[in-house]
């Protein structure tokens, strides 16, 4: 399977656990993509489901397929969530963020009663931190929270750059208006440390770690589908 093949299978995999009537939370990226054209195929086969989208991109897909949506304010409680992720480790620590929409990504997931994650096997980690991670940030007092960033990785050992995300010729924007630092740590040995340090600065609005969020986990790869499960 190549890439996409295996991204579709992991979609595949997640629709089996949407039932008829659920409130659903519909993830970003390209793997919740494809999640997406296959749950409008249902849809268009007399499926009922509401969801609410983590981004205007997912929007403006679920809307182009056909997806009935609402905004969290009229459906504030979730009954599931898929999405995607940029790296995650055997515990369901996850690195989100990479398309810019981590905040409102874990509002919904906060927002659900489950979440379920769908990767090929190339986002499975030993250890997170080798995709850089999104830190998204006020545009008030940018470099003074930049500087406590600094400050926080260098408390827990951790080095490398911290780039501000840009998109043409200027910084990036987020749905909600902030501005995306990318940290690239290289290794995040303490992830619920670091994710504790960076709730802590005021300029910080989230960050794209997932911690204790994720109950399940879909994975594809060449040898087909498995699964990593919590507690949760």
């Amino acid at each position: 399977m190549d890439a996409r093949e295996m991204k579709i299978k992991a979609a595949a995999a997640a629709l089996a656990h949407v039932e008829s009537g659920m409130r659903l939370g519909i993830g970003t990226g390209s793997t919740a993509e494809e999640f997406v054209r296959l749950l409008a195929e249902k849809v268009a086969g007399g499926f009922r489901v509401e969801g609410v989208p983590t981004s205007e991109r997912t929007a403006r897909l679920c809307v182009e397929l056909g997806v009935p949506l609402k905004s969290l304010d009229e459906l504030p409680a979730l009954d599931l969530t898929i999405d995607g992720a940029d790296e995650l480790d055997a515990g369901l620590r996850l690195i989100k963020g990479g398309g810019g929409a981590l905040l409102r990504e874990k509002i919904v997931a906060a927002a659900s009663e489950r979440m379920i994650v769908i990767a090929d096997e190339s986002k499975l980690v030993d250890m997170l931190g080798a995709f850089a991670l999104p830190i998204e940030v006020n545009p008030f007092g940018l470099v003074s929270t930049r500087i406590a960033i600094e400050k926080v990785a260098a408390r827990l050992g951790l080095s490398g750059e911290l780039a501000l995300r840009q998109s043409g010729d200027g910084e990036f924007t987020t749905d909600g208006g902030h501005h995306i630092i990318d940290a690239s740590f290289g290794r995040i040995p303490d992830a619920e440390a670091l994710s504790s340090e960076l709730n802590s600065i005021p300029g910080v609005v989230e960050h794209g770690l997932f911690i204790n969020m994720a109950a399940l986990a879909i994975i594809a790869g060449p040898a087909g589908v498995r699964t990593l499960q919590t507690n949760r």
